[in-house]
C-alpha cells in the first residue's frame, strides 16, 4: 500500500498527533501491523547486532526509539476493538493476538540483545547516567529476565508456544463475553414491569430495544460486574431475578460463547509457563514484578480484611431481612429469604430508614454535562490549575466520543482528553482509560488519552442523568486520565500510567475524593429542572452514611480478588476440571461464599483476569486503596482542595509517570510509607 494512502505509516500532522480518524479505514490496519512488526523487529535486530561494546546510548536508547508504526496502529486498533468493535475488528484481533505475542517473544527472547542489556545493567551506576536512565536500565533488564530471556533454546521454544496459545485464548474469552453479554440482555414487554426506574432510564431502555429491532419493548443491557445499577430501583422482584440470573450465567450456558473450558486452559497454561520460568505459580510470577513482590503478601492483606468484611455483610443481611419481613407483613404477603437480586433494592430502603438517604433522589442533580464541566473539570482546575476547551473540529473514533484540549494555568498545552460516555453493543462492559499518544521527551510526543464509560444513552433531545455510581466512576476514570496527561518523562517506557499494576489504581482512586468534596459537589449537583442546589441535608446524610453497606461492597470485591488469586496460585500438579466447583471451594475457604453476596465477577465473565491484564492482579484495587486512603487523609490534614496540595501531588506523584519506583514516589509525596489504618477506618474493618 502506498505510504501516502495509509495514515499509520507516518506520525499524524493533526494537533497533538491525534490519529486522523476521519481517514482511517478497515483496510489500513492489517498493512500497518505488518509494516509495524517488520520495522520494529528490524530496528531491534540492528541493536542486537551492533559490533560496538554495549552502552546506554547504543543499546537502550535505540530500543526506546523503535516501533513507531506499530505503536500508532496498536493504540488506535485496540482502543477501537474494545470501544467500537465490529466483525472485522473481532476477526483481526483474533489474527493479530498470536502475531503480537510472537513479535514480543522475538524481541524479549533474543539472546544477543539480552546479553547487551545485561552488560549495560552491570555498569549502570558507573556510566554517568541520571536517575531516570538508571531506573530505565533496571526495568528493561528485569522485564527481559522475567520474560524468559535467560532460558535455553528448547525452553524458549516452549515459552513461545505458551504465549501464542494464551494470546489466542484470552482474546477468545473477551469476544465470547461481549457476545454473551449482548445475547443475555433482558427484554421487557410491559412498561409496568420497569416500575421504580426514572422516565429517562425507561426511555433509554426503549431506545436500546428499538436499536435491536424490538420496537415497543424495553432492553436492559448487562454491565460487566455481577450486579446491575437498576437492581436498586426495580420494584418487580421477578425482573430483578431475571437480571441477576442473566448476569451470573454469562459464559457458562454451553454453546459458542461458553468460557468454562477457556478458564481451565488459560489457568493451566499460565501455571505451566510460570514453572518454566522458575516460579511456583502464575501469581508468584506476576507479583515478583509488582510492589507486593509475592502472593504471600497479597494473601496476608486480603486475609486480614476478609473475616471482618464477611462479618459486616452478615450483619447487613440481617438488617435487610428485617426490612423484607416488615414489608411483607404489612402487605399481607408471604415472607421470602433475602436473595442476591434483593440486596441492592432493600439496601436503599434500609439506607432511607437509617439515614434518610435516597440515592435515587440524587439522580436529578447529576446531569451529565454539569457533572463533567462543573464537577470533574472544575475540581481539576481548582486543584491543578488546568482548563478544558472542547474541540468539535477534531474528529474522534466514534460520533459519541468528544475531544477536549487541556491547558495549564499559564496557557501552555497539556494534551487532549477524549470522553466516550455511552454504552453500545459494540463496546465492552466496564469503564477504562486508554492512551492514544503518550508524552515523552525522547520522541517529542505529546499526550492524548481516552476515557470510556457505559452510561445508557437517552433518546435524541433528552438529557443524560447519571446515577451516584456513574458519577463516581467518571471521577475515578478521570483520575487515570490525569495521570496520563500529567506524566512528564524522558523515555517512552515510563510514559503516562506505565507503572506497576498494583499501583496504577492509586491516582484514580484519589480523584474520587473530589466527587463529594463540599466545594465541588455544591458546584455541580444542581437539579436539572429547578436549578436548585442539592439540599444540604441530603449531602450531610450522604456523608454520614458513607460507610453504609461496606460489608457487602468489600466482600464482593474481596471475593473476586481472592478468586483471582486462587486460580493463579495453582501449580502444574493441580487437576481442576469443574470451574463452578473450584470457584465455590475457593470462596468457601475464605468465608466469602454468602449466596446473597455473590463475587463481583464469576470466573466465566471475569474479564479483568482472563482477558484484561489483571491476571493475579485484581488485588491491586484494594492494595492501591491503602495508598489512596492515606493520601485522602493527607489532603484533609493539609487544607484539601488547594493549588499547593495539587501541585505537590502532581509534581511528586502524577508527574513522574513510571520514571521512578512508585513507592519511592509515594514516600516523596507523603513523607513516609503508607499506613493501613485509614483504609480500615474507611471500610469499617477495624
Amino acid at each position: 500500500m502506498p505510504e501516502s494512502t495509509n495514515p499509520f505509516f507516518a506520525p499524524s500532522t493533526l494537533p497533538y498527533q491525534l490519529p486522523p480518524f476521519a481517514e482511517i479505514r478497515d483496510e489500513h490496519y492489517r498493512p500497518a501491523f505488518t509494516r509495524g512488526f517488520e520495522e520494529h523487529l528490524a530496528d531491534v535486530l540492528a541493536v542486537a547486532g551492533t559490533p560496538e561494546a554495549p552502552t546506554f546510548e547504543n543499546t537502550i536508547v535505540p530500543l526506546e526509539r523503535a516501533g513507531g508504526t506499530l505503536e500508532r496502529v496498536a493504540n488506535v486498533f485496540f482502543n477501537k476493538s474494545s470501544s467500537d468493535s465490529t466483525d472485522f475488528t473481532n476477526d483481526l484481533e483474533a489474527e493479530i493476538a498470536p502475531l503480537l505475542a510472537a513479535h514480543e517473544d522475538a524481541i524479549r527472547l533474543n539472546a544477543d540483545l539480552y546479553e547487551r542489556i545485561r552488560t549495560v545493567h552491570e555498569s549502570r551506576t558507573d556510566s554517568g547516567l541520571d536517575a531516570e536512565a538508571i531506573y530505565l536500565v533496571e526495568r528493561i533488564f528485569t522485564e527481559f529476565t522475567l520474560a524468559g530471556a535467560g532460558l535455553d533454546a528448547a525452553e524458549k521454544e516452549k515459552l513461545r508456544d505458551y504465549n501464542q496459545q494464551l494470546s489466542i485464548l484470552t482474546t477468545r474469552f473477551e469476544k465470547n463475553l461481549l457476545a454473551d453479554t449482548n445475547d443475555l440482555a433482558v427484554v421487557i414487554d410491559d412498561r409496568e414491569e420497569l416500575d421504580g426506574l426514572s422516565d429517562g432510564e425507561i426511555s433509554a431502555a426503549a431506545e436500546a430495544a428499538k436499536e435491536r429491532g424490538l420496537d415497543g419493548k424495553y432492553l436492559l443491557s448487562l454491565v460487566l460486574p455481577t450486579g446491575h445499577p437498576y437492581l436498586a430501583a426495580l420494584t418487580n422482584r421477578d425482573v430483578r431475578r431475571r437480571i441477576m440470573e442473566a448476569s451470573r450465567s454469562r459464559g457458562s450456558r454451553g454453546g459458542d460463547y461458553d468460557n468454562r473450558d477457556l478458564v481451565l486452559k488459560i489457568t493451566r497454561l499460565r501455571a505451566e509457563r510460570a514453572a518454566l520460568l522458575g516460579f511456583p505459580s502464575h501469581a508468584a510470577y506476576v507479583t515478583a514484578d509488582e510492589t507486593a513482590k509475592n502472593p504471600e503478601a497479597v494473601a496476608a492483606m486480603l486475609g486480614r480484611l476478609a473475616p471482618a468484611a464477611a462479618r459486616n455483610a452478615r450483619a447487613e443481611a440481617a438488617d435487610l431481612q428485617e426490612q423484607i419481613d416488615a414489608a411483607q407483613d404489612a402487605a399481607g404477603e408471604p415472607r421470602f429469604e433475602l436473595a442476591s437480586w434483593d440486596w441492592a433494592f432493600y439496601t436503599e430502603k434500609v439506607r432511607m430508614a437509617k439515614y434518610a438517604v435516597d440515592t435515587a433522589a440524587m439522580r436529578p442533580y447529576f446531569e451529565a454535562e454539569r457533572v463533567l464541566h462543573d464537577g470533574v473539570f472544575f475540581a481539576a482546575t481548582r486543584v491543578y490549575g488546568i482548563t478544558f476547551t472542547e474541540r468539535p473540529d477534531l474528529v474522534a473514533y466514534h460520533p459519541d466520543a468528544r475531544v477536549f484540549e487541556v491547558f495549564d494555568e499559564d496557557g501552555s498545552a497539556v494534551g487532549l482528553y477524549i470522553l466516550d460516555l455511552y454504552t453500545r453493543d459494540s463496546k465492552r462492559g466496564g469503564a477504562w482509560m486508554n492512551p492514544l499518544i503518550s508524552q515523552n521527551r525522547l520522541l517529542d510526543h505529546p499526550t492524548v488519552v481516552v476515557n470510556n464509560l457505559n452510561v445508557p444513552k437517552p433518546p435524541v433531545g433528552e438529557i443524560t442523568l447519571l446515577s451516584y455510581d456513574e458519577v463516581n466512576t467518571l471521577f475515578h476514570e478521570f483520575g487515570h486520565a490525569l495521570h496520563g496527561l500529567f506524566a512528564q518523562v524522558t523515555y517512552p517506557k515510563f510514559a503516562g500510567t506505565n507503572v506497576f499494576r498494583d499501583f496504577v489504581e492509586f491516582p484514580s482512586q484519589v480523584n474520587e475524593m473530589w466527587m463529594l468534596w463540599p466545594e465541588v459537589l455544591g458546584n455541580y449537583a444542581v437539579h436539572h429542572k429547578t436549578g436548585e442546589r442539592m439540599p444540604t441535608e441530603l449531602v450531610d446524610t450522604l456523608q454520614a452514611s458513607s460507610a453504609f453497606n461496606e460489608g457487602f461492597s468489600t466482600s464482593e470485591y474481596l471475593a473476586a480478588a481472592l478468586l483471582d488469586q486462587a486460580w493463579h496460585r495453582i501449580d502444574t500438579s493441580a487437576d481442576v476440571r469443574d470451574v463452578a466447583e473450584f470457584e465455590a471451594a475457593a470462596l468457601a475457604e475464605v468465608g466469602l461464599d454468602n449466596p446473597a453476596v455473590p463475587t463481583r465477577y464469576s470466573s466465566t465473565y471475569f474479564a479483568h483476569t482472563f482477558a484484561g491484564g489483571y491476571d493475579a492482579g485484581y488485588y491491586s484495587y484494594i492494595w492501591s486503596e491503602v495508598l489512596d486512603a492515606d493520601t485522602v487523609e493527607w489532603f484533609k490534614e493539609n487544607g484539601g482542595l488547594t493549588r499547593a496540595n495539587g501541585d505537590r501531588f502532581r509534581d511528586r506523584l502524577l508527574g513522574v509517570g513510571g520514571s521512578k519506583d512508585p513507592l519511592e514516589a509515594f514516600r516523596d509525596f507523603r513523607g513516609r510509607d503508607a499506613r493501613i489504618e485509614p483504609l480500615l477506618d474507611r471500610r469499617e474493618l477495624n
